[in-house]
């Protein structure tokens, strides 16, 4: 027990007279560079440094936009020593280490990569690794191998990276994670046989996030194979980068395979496998699909994604975007029956038509919430909003084209959806060329009374207006409020705005 100290004022200083364990407990929730500052205030708490179990040096918030690089270079090598000064003298302790979290800008990659091992000798059960970088994915990217020590840890129960330089995942020998349960790798390249096995050697494994994976070539023409089978999974989020999806030389995975029964949460975004070798999800409740085709797939008119949503069929919130609206526009004869879903998520895209939305709404039967992320579809030059064209039908009322107006009619009055909510109302479509605001709004307006001409069972539709003007909403409002019929008397619309909360009910 530490001796008793008095404060400037006379009273008795508590903290110090606390036990060395009581004292290493408190630091422990203090960024550790802020920890290490206090020792100025007691010679007897620096000792105390190299048993704390949570190390946390975060320095991304002291990287001010208007700082020169020189600047910067030097606040970079000032929190490498800190990190360095640190790890040394826990090491001297050999002391046991809980968490090891690191985020900064512009820090050299090799010198995050040397400090892995250090913490892995002690036993670390959480690491978690940010370098970000304020030029973004894909400039200039090294891709630095990750050391071989960090995948046949015996203790790590949690890891989490993501350099701004990449990272390269490549284990010559066996992969053995026994105890992990959490892995996130954000912009990461390997090869598919890399990623089996990193997946067998994980046993345990309860979270699994691959964020903008890239793919790297493989010396043996084998076709691209993947597959995802860990019983335990329960939240698996999966995205390959972006930009090398555009790449000429990208290849789709030609097989893809699903075997996590235990699995809850599925995110998804690629392009189309060739081939869904199996699908099962026997436990899924929320679902994110974002599935686009390549030019090739377009080309052979190659659509496989049947049997990759008769495998989600059972989830009860589902949220796709633009490019799945799309795809599935591909398999409306095939498209299966999502018997238990109630949350329904679109994200919606000038580019994109609305052509497979009434089957799908169609076999929703049970469908509670509709949510549009904004309300953008297809525009071509001349054409108004409620036009129908090949790539896709409007789901806006449409006086030229009578039948495709009364399928789109009976779809929306035979669903049982009881709220809408609209995101982003009023955002407009960026095609500034033929579509002026008030006649993007308009068009808007004009899906929403649909809406509330056709669905009888709403109880409630809130537009959220992306619009610092008042008097915009105003005008929303008024024309709402005039509709001379509407399905469902007791329908309530509101509308939000970041200035204004309007709302009316219709009786």
């Amino acid at each position: 027990m530490g001796s008793k100290k008095k404060c400037f004022d006379g009273s008795r200083d508590g903290i110090s007279g606390l036990h060395d364990t009581m004292i290493c407990h408190i630091l422990s929730f203090l960024p550790t560079k802020v920890a290490a500052s206090t020792t100025v205030l007691a010679k007897r708490w620096k000792p105390l440094l190299a048993f704390m179990p949570n190390l946390d040096f975060d320095e991304s918030f002291r990287f001010d936009p208007q700082m020169t690089c020189e600047e910067r270079r030097k606040g970079s090598e000032s929190f490498m020593l800190v990190v360095d000064s640190v790890l040394a003298l826990q090491a001297e302790a050999n002391a046991t280490l809980n968490k090891f979290y690191v985020k900064c800008e512009g820090v050299e990659q090799n010198s995050v990569l040397e400090w892995i091992p250090k913490v892995l000798k002690r036993g670390v059960l959480d690491i978690d690794l940010q370098i970000p970088s304020s030029r973004g994915f894909g400039s200039n990217s090294t891709f630095y191998p990750l050391p071989s020590e960090i995948f046949v840890s015996k203790t790590l129960v949690r890891l989490k990276i993501q350099f701004q330089d990449g990272a390269n995942v490549n284990v010559e020998g066996d992969v053995s994670l026994p105890m992990l349960k959490t892995l996130h790798l954000d912009y990461v390249k390997m090869d598919t046989r890399m990623l089996q096995k990193l997946l067998s050697g994980c046993h345990t494994l309860e979270e699994l996030l691959l964020m903008n994976l890239i793919w790297k070539e493989s010396s043996e023409p084998e076709p691209c194979f993947v597959s995802v089978s860990v019983r335990t999974l329960k939240i698996l989020k999966f995205s390959r980068f972006e930009n090398f999806m555009k790449a000429k030389n990208f290849k789709p995975i030609v097989l893809l395979s699903f075997d996590i029964p235990n699995l809850v949460y599925l995110e998804y975004l690629d392009t189309i496998a060739d081939k869904y070798e199996q699908v099962r999800f026997d436990s899924l409740v929320k679902v994110s699909i974002g599935l686009c085709k390549t030019s090739k797939q377009i080309e052979n008119d190659n659509n496989n994604v049947t049997k990759l949503f008769m495998g989600i069929c059972n989830v009860t919130i589902l949220y796709l975007t633009e490019d799945t609206l799309k795809v599935l526009g591909c398999c409306r004869e095939t498209m299966p029956v999502f018997e238990n879903l109630i949350h329904l998520t679109i994200r919606t895209g000038v580019h994109i038509g609305w052509k497979s939305l009434p089957h799908l709404l169609k076999n929703c039967p049970n469908l509670q919430t509709l949510v549009f992320e904004g309300m953008h579809h297809i525009y071509r030059k001349g054409r108004a909003c409620g036009d129908v064209d090949e790539d896709g039908t409007c789901m806006c009322k449409n006086l030229d084209n009578m039948r495709v107006k009364k399928d789109i009619d009976a779809c929306l009055s035979s669903s049982p959806v009881k709220v809408i909510k609209i995101l982003n109302f009023g955002e407009l479509c960026g095609f500034c060329e033929f579509c002026d605001v008030e006649e993007d709004v308009a068009g808007q307006i004009k899906q929403v009374k649909q809406f509330l001409e056709t669905m009888p069972d709403l109880e409630k539709v809130i537009l959220y207006y992306n619009t610092p003007a008042d008097e915009d909403v105003m005008k929303v409002f008024k024309k709402l409020k005039k509709l001379p019929r509407v399905a469902s008397a007791k329908c309530e619309v509101q509308i939000i705005s970041d200035n204004i909360n309007l709302s009316f009910t219709f009786r």
